[in-house]
């Protein structure tokens, strides 16, 4: 029987567009219409803040002098299918990789897109735990998310990036302290036993927590920082071993010409600042961002270094391989996992 974690109302998530910079966004995406000089992006909805911010800095630029932003935010899953079902943009900014080779696939993306030096990331950041203030439940480690009683919150891998991260990295941490994979499976199963909520996206998973559901959220280190920029903050763990998150940007084939200087700018330093003081790590360690973030466990240390930190390269291959594996509508062992907690309808 098909999996009941599949995305649903894929189109209907995903075309709301809002102003990114305030400004009204009218006609299409590209500035050969007449004087209109806008830029589409459709993104998953963890970025939606750092990209408004490195947009401010664009539009101050000759190539970016003008330019207006018309913007779509989304759990990652069902932002690409959008996109590749007609969804108009100029860029995409997703979680994983994946979605943006379904739009190669699509014909929509070059299929170079990540050829050049960032091998097509724009943004980083690694899986972190939260939990209530105090931490009353004691989540350290890994262990702790799978004891009796805890109650997990993480978005749906049909439709989420972020909890396709969370449970790669869930499996991944057995693997990479000396466990088998037979280990591992047991370990995803007990960890979406105690799974109580699974939103559409990781944004929807953090409203969720702050709502009070759940005793530990599984996040981005990024979102856990922004909630705090934005007075909602919570207590954050990085776990020992945990898993850099590695996300990609593209350009469209039939983007704006501008599109391009948009995503040089993205990939710049000025626009990687943007991304560190909003939470992510940047793509490159000599990224000035002042030495501190605010909103971090330890401002003066925001982004410090995991002692055993896994990458999909080195742990799992590459995502297609491991879509497959872990996240095919049938037989995908994250999939069964749901299905087996009873929690995927």
């Amino acid at each position: 029987m098909r999996s009941s974690i599949k995305g649903r109302g894929v189109i209907a998530t995903a075309i709301g567009l809002t102003g990114l910079l305030a400004l009204s966004a009218c006609g299409g995406s590209s500035a050969s219409e007449g004087d209109d000089k806008t830029l589409s992006i459709v993104g998953f909805a963890v970025p939606e803040a750092a990209n408004k911010a490195i947009a401010e800095e664009f539009v101050k630029t000759e190539e970016g002098d003008g330019y207006r932003f018309k913007t779509s935010y989304g759990a990652s899953g069902d932002q690409s299918r959008a996109v590749e079902s007609g969804l108009d943009t100029d860029y995409v900014h997703f979680s994983v990789a994946s979605d943006v080779t379904r739009l190669v696939d699509a014909g929509l993306v070059a299929e170079d897109w990540d050829a050049g030096a960032n091998k097509g990331i724009v943004s980083r950041s690694v899986v972190v735990f939260g939990v209530r203030d105090g931490n009353p439940e004691g989540i350290e480690d890994w262990d702790d998310l799978i004891k009796p009683g805890v109650e997990i919150v993480t978005p749906n891998p049909a439709s989420s990036g972020a909890a396709r991260w969370n449970a790669l990295a869930a499996y991944g941490q057995v693997i990479r302290n000396g466990g088998t994979e037979k280990e591992a499976t047991e370990y995803v199963d007990k960890f979406f036993a105690n799974v109580v909520s699974l939103p559409g996206s990781g944004r929807d998973a953090t409203t969720a927590f702050l709502g009070g559901t759940g005793d530990v959220l599984m996040a981005y280190e990024n979102e856990a920082i922004l909630a705090a920029q934005n007075g909602e903050g919570f207590e954050y763990i990085i776990p020992e071993t945990t898993l850099l998150i590695e996300n990609p940007g593209a350009i469209l084939e039939d983007a704006d010409p501008a599109a391009q200087a948009w995503l040089d700018f993205v990939l710049s330093d000025e626009g990687q600042r943007q991304f560190a003081l909003t939470g992510f790590r940047p793509i490159r360690d000599d990224v000035d961002y002042g030495g501190t973030v605010e909103g971090a466990k330890d401002s003066a240390d925001p982004f410090p270094a995991v002692p055993n930190l896994m990458t999909v390269a080195e742990d799992f291959g590459d995502w297609d391989e491991l879509s497959t594996k872990f996240f095919d509508e049938e037989d995908g062992l994250v999939t069964k996992a749901i299905a087996a907690s009873g929690k995927g309808d």
